[in-house]
């Protein structure tokens, strides 16, 4: 039950995003193009399992892009903010669909399936 509500959650979260995202008129082509460039942080699986995940999760973590959307805001960045928000989009994505942080055990074990 309680994943269910996370995955709920999330995919209300990346809707939502979706909305402010289309409410500033932003570039689709653009969203599309960047939706999955988070995922370029899997290059760390390539050295070893703990480097694949410290790197992963530092691009998969919410904390990065809500910072950059704070500063997005208050220094009125339409760009960061519109990064920003594409970043959101992809981390609630993922965690709708039941990625999530990973373990330095392997790529296949997540935080989500801990849940």
């Amino acid at each position: 039950m309680n994943k269910t509500i996370l995955h709920i959650e999330y995919g209300l979260a990346f809707l939502v995003t979706l909305l402010i995202y289309w409410q500033f008129d932003f570039s689709w082509w653009l969203f599309i193009v960047l939706l999955f460039a988070p995922d370029l942080t899997m290059i760390g699986y390539a050295i070893n399992h703990s480097i694949g995940a410290s790197i992963y999760n530092i691009g998969h973590s919410l904390v990065i892009p809500i910072i950059l959307l704070g500063a997005a805001i208050v220094f009125a960045l339409n760009l960061l903010f519109m990064i920003s928000c594409i970043w959101l989009a992809h981390i609630f994505m993922d965690r709708c669909l039941g990625y999530g942080l990973k373990y330095k055990q392997g790529f296949k074990e997540t935080h989500m399936q801990r849940v």
